[in-house]
């Protein structure tokens, strides 16, 4: 289980990610989406909105970018398809979808589009 400070910091990060996105033009739709139960469970940190553009947003706070990249399992990555397959199905969303990584590596934040 994550210390208290390690799980603050990762709420951090999501706030930095969230902000980043709105100066880059994105209205953010969800924050911490949830789907499916125990080890189908499966959360999105944001789910952004630009025009006709949906992402789906796994933010990574590491130390660097490639930590922030390794953290993201096959396994994780095939729930994370799965939880927003739910979200435009339960949505009806039609246009253009995509899953990008935010990196928070101390100050500095990478934006990873098309990554998952």
């Amino acid at each position: 289980m994550r210390s208290k400070t390690s799980y603050q910091r990762g709420l951090f990060a999501e706030f930095l990610a969230r902000v980043y996105l709105r100066l880059h033009g994105f209205r953010i739709v969800k924050s911490r989406y949830i789907t499916g139960r125990n080890t189908h469970r499966a959360e999105i940190d944001i789910i952004a909105r630009r025009g006709n553009l949906l992402i789906f947003v796994e933010v990574k706070n590491r130390r660097n970018i490639q930590t922030a990249f390794d953290a993201i399992t096959t396994p994780q990555a095939i729930r994370l398809r799965r939880a927003a397959e739910t979200y435009i199905t339960r949505t009806g969303w039609g246009g253009d979808a995509r899953f990008d990584v935010i990196a928070v590596c101390g100050l500095r934040i990478h934006w990873i589009k098309n990554s998952i």
